[in-house]
Order: C-alpha cells, then structure tokens, then sequence
C-alpha cells in the first residue's frame, strides 16, 4: 500500500514509524515532512493547507489511504476533498473539525447536550467582553474562538491583563479572524489530563491517558507553549475516573456530534480536568495531539494501520485495540528562546548509539546540505518506553543529554508531578 500522511512535526513522525511497522506498507509520503521525516518517509514540499496540491499528489501517486493529522487542513476540509477523489482516509470532515476549530461551537455543544465543562460566555464585541470582565471572579480563562496554533488560550490574573488579552485578540487581531470571537471560562482546577480516542462515529477506543507540561520553564512557570514534555499513561486517570469519562464524556459527545449531523470520525482529544466536581472537559481537538502522540503511540501494540483503516469503514466495534502494560514519555528540545524569538539554521549532532528503548521524533528540523539543522521551535522529541515510568525518564533524559545544537534547551522535571502521585500510592 502506499500511504500519505499530511503534516510535517513530531506527532506526523510518531504516525508515520508506526505505521511503517506493517508489511503491507511499500511506501509512505509526508507533506511536507521534514529533515528527520526523510529517513522514514519520502517528503515532498507541499504545505499541510494546500489541499489542491494535496489530492493531486495523492491522485498522481496511487495513494491508497491518507492520514491527515494538523487541524488546519482538517478545518479546511482536505479529508471531504481526498474523499471526493475517492481516496480512503483518516480523519475527521470539515464540519466535525468544528469541534477543535470553533470554540464557540463546541461549548455551545457541550451545554446544549449536558457535557461537563467550565461555565463560560460568548462576546463578538470587545466592549461587551470588557464589560463583563469587570465583575469577573480571576483568574479567568480567554480563549481566541478559531485555531491559533495552540497559543490562543489566555489565562488573566486580573481585569487588567484580560483587558490587555480582548485588546490583543479581537483588537489587535494577534490570530487574525480566529479572534473575531471569544470566550470567556470559569478558570478550573485540578489535575489535567490528555485523552485521545480512535472512534469511527459511533464506537470509541480510548487510547492510554498522558500529562503534558505546556509552561516552558521547570516547576510550570513561563509562557504556554505547544508542550514541553509528556509522559502516558497518567496516574490521575485511574480505572474509576476512566468510567466515569466514558458514560459522561466521550458517548455523550459522540452522540452529540451525531445529533448535530456531523458524526466524528478519525481521533478526538479529550483535554479534561479532574475537578472537585468531576471530571469537565477543558477543550477537544479534532486529531492526535503534539506531543502526546510521541509517548501513546510507542505503547500501541495493535496495528496503527488496521485501526485506522476500521475507523474509516466503521468497524471499530469489531476490533480489540491492544495496549502495552509499560510507560513512555517525551523530553522536548526546543530552540533557545522558544516560544518567542529564536535562531535557525544551527546544526544538530545526534549520536549513532542511541538505547534501544529510545526513539527520536523530529519536528522543527530540515535538512541543508546534507546537514540536519534546526528550522522551528521545538525541534525533537527524546521518546523512551520502559516498563515503569521512572526507567524511562531516566532513558529518555539520558538520551536527551546526547543531543547538541547551539540554543538547545529542555524542562528537567518532566513527569515529576506524576512520580509523586505514584510514590504516595
């Protein structure tokens, strides 16, 4: 089979190692790729977005299934199109993407339908917004309505820096029309916790749970990024926890979006909080998350191939998706300055002798001249699998310590909090 797979960063290389596992797989495309990608897949300079240059690539390759992993194609329908030209694919349609690509729309479902999530009003007026903010209780949560890169959630600490976020966001136009609204949530509290799904519309296969750490400096402080770190499974989602997800959460939303007549097919991502109350769900995302999927995928032991190709025929009901007992997690290497303003172009040394239980997923890095140099933010994930979650932090650190580029840098507590959890226990 030949097999495309549209995106180029860490997440598209996790989906891509693990599908190269199946014999049935001759040959894998990524667009674009990028510099690590190429010793996996063949890449082609074609953006995740250009959805025509998309199809007629696929068209003019024999691509027999497609995986379209970003949210930005996926919102804009590059799944309707490779359908309409009768390629088989994985991945939500432009109308079920709403649930990720509209914030609007999807807490207004979750109200609608009775699903568990923070309180929260819509304003497509910056002076409403402020109005209402004046008699808010802080910290508050502000969040752009449309996609803006994972960076779109604000968290004020008081009336004047959410002045300052409306102001940024509908004003300033930061995300550009993803800002033409806003909503504004009660700020939760509790563990947070990551949970995607294979569902095919109507039947859901969770995947292991995992904890990411978005702030980029040690001990959770510094600016949101799109994820420093991860580890899975997380020791917060015990088994009662994970009931009480599936009856209040995850069925109700499936049920949901069919009811609205977009049933979701592809992987949903639950982003939940274990409050006081329960479990409520903080935000979905349309498609695997970055970098979750860098410590989930490693622990899949049924074939990623034949559980994607069950979602798009809709036979997930007949398949045991089989996970490993053991633990992962994700060290990121981001580039110096990160997630402001960095340097490219500095060269990477990754040592040929890396442990077996560690695997490298790139993600800001291309190649030049044969060299492989830095080109984004965050430039690899170090994966370690192990049997227990502090060998493989330690493996995963280990490795971490072997890789040099000029800039390079890295939380050094990631999955600390969970350690903890599990030495109480």
């Amino acid at each position: 089979m030949n097999i495309l797979v549209v995106g180029g960063g860490g997440r598209e290389h996790a989906i891509i190692k693990k599908l190269k596992e199946n014999p049935r797989v001759s040959k894998l495309y990524a667009l674009p790729g990028n510099g690590g990608i190429a010793a996996d897949a063949e890449c082609a300079q074609i953006s995740a977005t250009d959805i025509p240059a998309i199809v007629d690539f696929a068209k003019s390759h024999g691509v027999d299934f497609a995986v379209v992993a970003p949210d930005d194609p996926l919102a804009k329908g590059c799944v309707d199109r490779l359908h309409e030209a009768g390629i088989p694919c994985f991945g939500p349609d432009a109308r079920a993407a709403r649930i990720e690509s509209s914030k609007v729309f999807s807490k207004n479902l979750m109200k609608h339908y009775g699903i568990p999530t923070a309180d929260y009003a819509v304003f497509s007026d910056p002076k409403a917004a402020l109005d209402y903010l004046k008699t808010a209780r802080y910290p508050i949560v502000v969040k752009a309505d449309g996609l803006a890169l994972g960076k779109g959630v604000l968290i004020p600490q008081t009336f004047a820096e959410a002045e300052a976020a409306v102001k940024s966001i509908m004003e300033d136009k930061v995300f550009g029309a993803s800002g033409n609204e806003i909503v504004v949530e009660e700020f939760l509290t509790g563990p947070e916790v990551s949970v995607l799904a294979f569902t095919d519309g109507t039947a859901i296969s969770p995947m292991v749970s995992s904890m990411d750490h978005k702030r980029v400096l040690d001990g959770d402080a510094g600016p949101n990024t799109g994820g420093m770190g991860t580890i899975a499974p997380n020791p917060f989602y015990t088994p009662d926890v994970a009931k009480v997800c599936m009856d209040t959460i995850f069925l109700p939303t499936l049920a949901a979006m069919r009811a609205e007549g977009c049933p979701f097919k592809g992987c949903l991502y639950f982003g939940l909080m274990l409050t006081p109350d329960g479990p409520k769900v903080i935000e979905y995302n349309c498609r695997f998350g970055d970098p979750e999927t860098q410590v989930v995928l490693p622990l899949l032991k049924t074939d990623l191939l034949t559980v994607m190709q069950a979602v798009e025929s809709e036979t997930l009901a007949d398949l045991n998706v089989e996970w490993s007992s053991g633990a992962a997690t994700c060290v990121i290497l981001a580039s110096g300055g990160y997630p402001g303003t960095y340097e490219k172009g500095k060269e990477i040394t990754i040592p040929s002798n890396l442990a077996a239980n560690v695997t490298l997923y790139h993600a800001g890095d291309k190649l030049d001249d044969g060299r492989l140099v830095t080109s984004g933010g965050r430039v690899l994930g170090v994966t370690a699998s192990a049997p227990t979650l502090k060998e493989a932090l330690a493996d995963a650190y280990a490795a971490a310590e072997t890789i040099q580029f000029d800039g390079v840098y890295m939380r050094h507590d990631i999955g600390r909090k969970a350690l903890a959890v599990m030495e109480e226990r």
